[in-house]
């Protein structure tokens, strides 16, 4: 018996042994923005920013001197972050305001707010996302998980374009992910899950949206002083996981804690489409880890045929084209 207990401990040792190796190895390779660019003068609106990466990312800018807003649907949340961003920086220039993606009425009342009170527009972060959350409408008849990962940002970034362009050079970053590869395809006759749902598709589906609006903004906008960016941020240890059933939530759990990235090594890469002088002049591109990674991306996100229909679909369907 004393030999199994030997053997059992010895194969214990290995394993955790391996498990350090491995994370060591992961620390190792995470991208990190280095630049120290200074954003006094700046206006920087970031979605999703009361928790998670938004959070970093905000956080950030705050401590370059920016003006932040924090886009938030949950006001309470938001303007504890924004407490906590105002303590940590000393930057009493950050504030929080109501933006709720999945309802295309609750962004044109942002922007409206938001054109009130600002006069210009550096860096738009389309950060806000959701996964694992099953099947709900909105009272506007969109998937909640569709219309808060595209369609929300698709209109939020297009109805504050004059104030990026009248501000360039200011920057778009569209927050993706490596998920968008094992998208099969969007169907464009089930983008409000008209025909039926999956969890997982869906959000394969937003993600590969994501990027398809980023080349095609990045077309629309050439020669504007506009840069669209869009990017892996990595896996992380954020409450974008908090949907998932729990027989998905338990098996995460390993690798939540070990392997995946902080909230903080996750906002690197959006930090760094949004500042760095790397990229001046650079739009459309996928990054990953601080650096331009196009051969990361399926080929499917390069289909410009694809993203114009998009583009088109989620026009109509925000209610942009009848202003246009």
């Amino acid at each position: 018996m004393d030999i199994v207990w030997q053997i059992l401990i010895a194969v214990f040792i290995v394993i955790l042994t391996a498990l350090v190796i491995l994370k060591l190895y992961v620390e190792s390779i995470k991208g990190k923005c280095t630049s120290d660019v200074d954003l006094s003068g700046k206006v920087a609106i970031v979605t999703g920013a009361n928790t998670g990466i938004g959070f970093h990312t905000a956080l950030d800018f705050a401590r370059r001197n920016a003006r932040v807003i924090l886009a938030c649907r949950d006001l309470v949340k938001g303007q504890m972050a924004v407490d906590k961003i105002q303590e940590e920086t000393g930057n009493k220039n950050v504030l929080v305001m109501k933006l709720d993606l999945s309802l295309m009425k609750s962004v044109r009342e942002f922007v409206k707010l938001f054109e009130e009170k600002e006069t210009r527009l550096d860096i738009l972060v389309n950060n806000a996302g959701m996964a694992g959350l099953p099947l709900t409408k909105t009272e506007e008849g969109f998937e909640v998980m569709f219309a808060t990962n595209h369609f929300g940002h698709f209109l939020l970034t297009n109805l504050l374009m004059d104030l990026l362009k009248k501000s360039q050079p200011s920057r778009v970053v569209n927050v993706s992910s490596l998920a968008h590869n094992w998208s099969k395809g969007i169907d464009f006759e089930n983008l409000r899950a008209e025909k039926d749902y999956s969890i997982h598709n869906c959000y394969f589906d937003t993600k590969l949206a994501n990027i398809l609006f980023t080349r095609e903004l990045a077309r629309r906008t050439e020669w504007t002083g506009v840069i669209t960016s869009c990017l892996h941020p990595g896996t992380i240890n954020s409450e974008i996981w908090r949907h998932l059933p729990i027989p998905h939530a338990i098996v995460m759990v390993i690798p939540r804690y070990i392997f995946f990235k902080t909230p903080e090594e996750g906002a690197q890469t959006s930090i760094y489409c949004s500042i760095s002088k790397d990229i001046e002049g650079v739009s459309g591109k996928y990054y990953v880890d601080c650096k331009e990674a196009e051969e990361q991306s399926s080929e499917m996100s390069k289909d410009m045929g694809v993203a114009k229909k998009l583009w088109e679909i989620s026009e109509q369907y925000t209610g942009l084209a009848e202003n246009n």
